[in-house]
């Protein structure tokens, strides 16, 4: 059998890698895992306990216990899961107890409705560096704070909250430097990865960018 078509796709939040991952996994026929959540449900786990997301031990235990059945629930969009999500992400524990389940999911990747995945998508802020260093396309996206800004607000509003663009804003520059700045697996490009600017980019532009350099790649392993 011939290795898996991996794809991952990093980017820091609010950028558009969620969208995309799920359009390319429907594309080309690919198992998705949105990364993300692992770390929201385990940001869920520690707040239902009563702990504090910024205590190591609380949050290895979370990630740790993790039921992944509730990687679909509705509270892990709540803004208070997004924000302990960043900060249990920092805990080298925490990384390392979801490691081995990602790349798992990877290489092996679970099978679809219609059949047989051809391979697996998946979106982070690690997977191009430390998950699947090996991935067959790596994409890193990247956009403003200002507009990664109105997208969530937007979003937020939608979903029927009262979001406050100035403090969506806010939580976004630290959220994004408490990603760039830990010390295990920072949010940071791969050498060999394609960035991707959406600033100025809409869903279906990114997604056809996207399309065809992965489309290249697979003619390219026929």
């Amino acid at each position: 059998m011939p290795d898996p078509l991996i794809i991952a796709i990093d980017g820091p939040a609010a950028s558009g890698k969620g969208t995309l991952a799920r359009r390319v996994a429907e594309r080309f026929g690919l198992a998705h895992l949105d990364t993300g959540k692992l770390y929201r449900a385990t940001g869920l786990g520690v707040i239902e306990a009563g702990g504090d997301p910024a205590d190591p031990l609380a949050a290895e235990k979370a990630a740790r216990s993790l039921d992944f059945s509730r990687l679909t629930e509705p509270r892990l969009n709540h803004e208070d899961v997004a924000r302990a999500s960043s900060v249990v992400a920092a805990v080298p524990a925490v990384r390392a107890a979801l490691l081995a389940a990602q790349r798992d999911f990877a290489h092996h990747p679970p099978a679809l409705a219609t059949g047989p995945a051809k391979g697996a998508v998946l979106d982070g802020r690690d997977i191009g560096t430390i998950v699947c260093p090996d991935a067959t396309v790596k994409l890193f996206l990247i956009a403003s704070a200002e507009s990664r800004a109105k997208r969530r607000v937007k979003e937020l509003r939608e979903r029927g909250s009262a979001a406050i663009y100035d403090d969506v804003l806010q939580d976004m520059r630290e959220r994004d430097a408490r990603d760039s700045e830990r010390r295990v697996a920072p949010l940071a490009a791969a050498p060999d990865a394609v960035t991707i600017d959406t600033t100025s980019l809409d869903a279906d532009q990114v997604f056809e960018q996207a399309s065809d350099l992965i489309a290249q790649v697979c003619a390219l392993r026929r």
